[in-house]
């Protein structure tokens, strides 16, 4: 068998798992994910104490076409161990975290099939106890583990299934009755007109176990079907013609709310009536102001890419921005770790979509912010507002781009460690605004005649590359801007350079 520690993707496990891509062979097989759902079990029952044929452990995956041969690998390593598999079916990755929560069922661990947005040939696992998602050393652990272990066959005919997306989206229900409080209880959201666009992914069920039962109008929707060849466009939010199809159906359908999901529904975007997209910046800011009278004086922990017009907002608003790391479990763990130092921190959230909320066991769940929108829009509807009114006072963005200077050098982490001390140093001598408590890259901020916007030069957190994230705020400043760059960068000749 290959090395599959190379599977191991920060805190998850992804990999190719089917041909279809030129040039890209097959690691995620079906050994590997038979002694990878082994060695979860050998590690699940290391960390709980307990015997591992007490062990109960759910699995669930997304629409991907590689999920059923994914699923029967796991579980025959997990069988092989004695443990018992129940089988969750096509579902969310946050419902399957609060699988480990109901009492319904209590699992002492869970494993979500899924590579989030990526191509259709890639998959990879997700796992959950009741701490939440494993954290990156967990992951090393369980791939050491697994590379100690030989590939065993196991009969799965004792495999129960579990209706868990049932009950999570039960809960959704409740969680939405409870807080608008309507006059007709059970249908909250007649009279709302809700698109949604799953991309084809998982997130079907948000329509049919929890919009429709609530009463709201969901025609419009698109794209519902699971299909895991994704053949309408990629399930991402971040993604512009995936943005500009749930725009496009809130607009032909004149709804009050669009949203739109990512593969595995852990994020979510939004579109308003006009068309005005909710995303990036924009749902931080939403987001924000929805819980702010509820946390006031709050820290918001956001990704290191956000732009100066929304720490502007959030402060408006009478709450703090943390500008940390990108990757969401860097964001969670901060928002976690401040709240344990007695900073209030409601919020964790990156541009990308992923939102996690103390209220709901900083879990990122595109379904659950979904739900704070929609609470918030019937709130604001009772009261003659509209859901714009939340992010009104919101600078407009004018122009961002993000470039990637690849490191053509073996040990790029230490090339890019030294490009990115000469970058300061040099910004320095300059006498430019260099942003302090930077914890990911270099970021200035200019504010002159000359130039306005900011820019920030970082290391990939994985990969041989620089990204490098601008924004102006009139026409021309991102040329600027990228051109100041240019000098700094001066002489760094194994730094791929894309043109302007």
């Amino acid at each position: 068998m290959q090395d599959i520690k190379k599977l191991q993707n920060g805190s998850d496990i992804r990999g190719i798992a089917c041909e279809g891509v030129e040039g890209e062979n097959v690691n995620l097989t079906e050994d590997a994910g038979n002694v990878i759902g082994a060695a979860f079990a050998i590690w699940l029952a290391e960390k709980k104490q307990k015997d591992i044929t007490t062990l109960r452990i759910g699995i669930g995956h997304d629409s991907r076409i590689t999920a059923d041969s994914l699923f029967a690998a796991a579980s025959k390593g997990i069988v092989a161990e004695k443990a018992t598999v129940y089988d969750c079916g096509l579902v969310s990755t946050p419902s399957m975290f609060m699988t480990t929560v109901f009492e319904e069922f209590a699992f002492d661990g869970a494993i979500m099939i899924t590579a989030s947005h990526l191509p259709f040939n890639r998959n990879g696992y997700k796992f959950f106890d009741r701490d939440g998602g494993l954290e990156h050393d967990d992951i090393t652990k369980i791939l050491e583990i697994a590379s100690g272990l030989e590939v065993r066959d196991a009969d799965l005919s004792g495999v129960e299934k579990a209706d868990t997306i049932t009950v999570y989206c039960n809960s959704l229900q409740d969680k939405i009755k409870k807080s608008i409080q309507a006059e007709n209880y059970d249908k909250p959201l007649a009279g709302l007109h809700i698109v949604v666009d799953t991309g084809n992914g998982a997130g079907g069920f948000f329509v049919e176990k929890v919009l429709n039962p609530l009463g709201a109008d969901t025609t419009g929707s698109q794209f519902l079907e699971p299909d895991g060849t994704f053949p309408n466009h990629i399930p991402n939010p971040e993604n512009k013609q995936a943005m500009e199809a749930i725009r496009e159906a809130v607009l032909k359908n004149k709804a009050d709310l669009g949203i739109i999901f990512d593969t595995d529904v852990d994020r979510m975007s939004a579109v308003l009536p006009n068309g005005e997209e909710i995303n990036r910046d924009a749902i931080i800011a939403m987001m924000a102001a929805i819980i702010a009278k509820d946390y006031p004086g709050g820290t918001i922990v956001t990704d290191s890419v956000t732009s100066d017009r929304l720490t502007r907002f959030i402060e408006s608003i009478g709450m703090k921005q943390h500008r940390f790391k990108r990757g969401y479990k860097n964001v969670i763990n901060e928002s976690i770790r401040l709240n344990n130092e007695g900073i209030v921190s409601p919020l964790a959230i990156e541009t990308s979509g992923h939102g996690a909320l103390s209220e709901n066991y900083f879990l990122d769940d595109g379904a659950y912010m979904a739900v704070k929108l929609l609470i918030a829009l019937a709130l604001a509807a009772k009261e003659g507002k509209a859901l714009a009114s939340f992010v009104e006072n919101l600078e407009k963005g004018f122009e961002e781009r993000e470039y990637r200077f690849k490191i053509a050098c073996e040990d790029f982490k230490t090339y890019g460690k030294s490009v990115l001390a000469a970058f300061e140093d040099r910004a320095k001598a300059k006498g430019y605004d260099i942003a302090p408590n930077s914890y990911e890259g270099i970021r200035i901020s200019f504010h002159t005649e000359e130039v306005q916007g900011w820019l920030l030069l970082r290391m990939s957190l994985h990969d041989p590359q620089m990204p490098f994230n601008v924004e102006g705020v009139r026409t021309g400043d991102c040329d600027k801007l990228y051109d100041i760059v240019m000098e700094l960068l001066e002489g760094f000749d194994q730094l791929v350079i894309p043109a302007k």
